[in-house]
């Protein structure tokens, strides 16, 4: 009989996790897969980017982020999700949910969201956080249209405008795209924590994009062999497209089987300026195209 692989071993580990509401100990869970415990941890989280449970947690974190969109209230949420009591999910909210389950479910009432908006190459930039890290960061055409869309996603935070480097994370943010789209030379600076409610399907998704290398792109069912779920190449969509986090999530780097672009939650012509900027990068200096006049500066 031929032993499976270590990936076939941690998909059929990550399937079992999915399917069960009590979580197995890790020794259960490394005697199903063949493997030693230590190594299934130390592999499954290099696979999946967490241990396997936590994406336990994650998966009664989807649950109940569903039923608190659904409008249902939070104790029969919490105990629906197969949570033994509320207190396990408050110690885990702040990062799995970005806020308590009742600031959730309310649209962010409670939360403290600062924004600055900038000019970009790819047109005005919002980069957003709250006190516990990046919650969003969008193009668009004008500041209205992107104040707009993050008052409909945090209905009733409370948001406040900073700019002209009132805030160090906003302004990290800012940097750190201004150096990878190279229109500054300035040192990249460290991003801030990530505070983005996800499920963790979509986080998966979106650590093999921060994987794919720039000036590369990959299929939607390219990605979906590389994460072991060849016939998700829907789903792997639906999470590119429910990004909150443009240009820090690179899912401009997907594209559809056919080598077309394909749509971009903030514009097929970005998409397209993006990533020929990112193909010329990383042609020898001597091969770059000219450069163009004079980019806008930040205001």
């Amino acid at each position: 009989m031929t032993k499976p692989t270590t990936d076939t071993a941690l998909e059929r580990v990550r399937a079992r996790i999915e399917q069960c509401d009590a979580l197995p100990t890790l020794a259960e869970l490394a005697a199903s897969a063949g493997l030693s415990a230590t190594h299934l941890q130390r592999a499954f989280r290099r696979r999946y980017g967490v241990s396997p449970s936590e994406y336990h947690r994650a998966r009664r974190f989807d649950q109940l982020r569903q039923s608190l969109r659904g409008g249902s209230a939070v104790t029969a949420a919490v105990y629906d999700a197969g949570f033994g009591s509320a207190s396990r999910v408050y110690e885990h909210s702040d990062r799995l949910l970005g806020m308590t389950p009742a600031s959730y479910r309310a649209g962010g009432a409670g939360a403290s969201i600062r924004y600055t908006i900038t000019a970009t190459p790819l047109g005005r930039l919002l980069v957003a956080a709250t006190t516990r890290g990046l919650c969003a960061v969008s193009l668009g055409e004008d500041d209205a249209t992107l104040e707009t869309r993050l008052a409909r996603e945090f209905p009733h935070a409370e948001r406040e405008r900073v700019d002209a480097g009132r805030e160090a994370w906003l302004d990290a943010v800012v940097g750190r795209i201004a150096h990878d789209l190279g229109w500054s030379d300035a040192q990249a600076p460290a991003l801030p924590p990530i505070d983005v409610a996800a499920t963790a399907f979509q986080w998966r998704v979106w650590q093999a994009l921060t994987r794919i290398p720039e000036g590369s792109t990959r299929s939607y069912g390219e990605l979906a062999a590389e994460l072991g779920v060849p016939k998700a190449a829907r789903a792997i969509g639906r999470a590119c497209a429910s990004n909150r986090l443009a240009l820090i999530v690179p899912c401009h780097r997907v594209i559809r089987e056919d080598g077309s672009p394909g749509g971009w939650r903030w514009g097929v012509d970005r998409k397209v300026q993006l990533l020929a900027r990112e193909r010329d990068a990383t042609l020898p200096r001597d091969a770059r195209p000219a450069p163009r006049a004079a980019r806008r500066a930040r205001g």
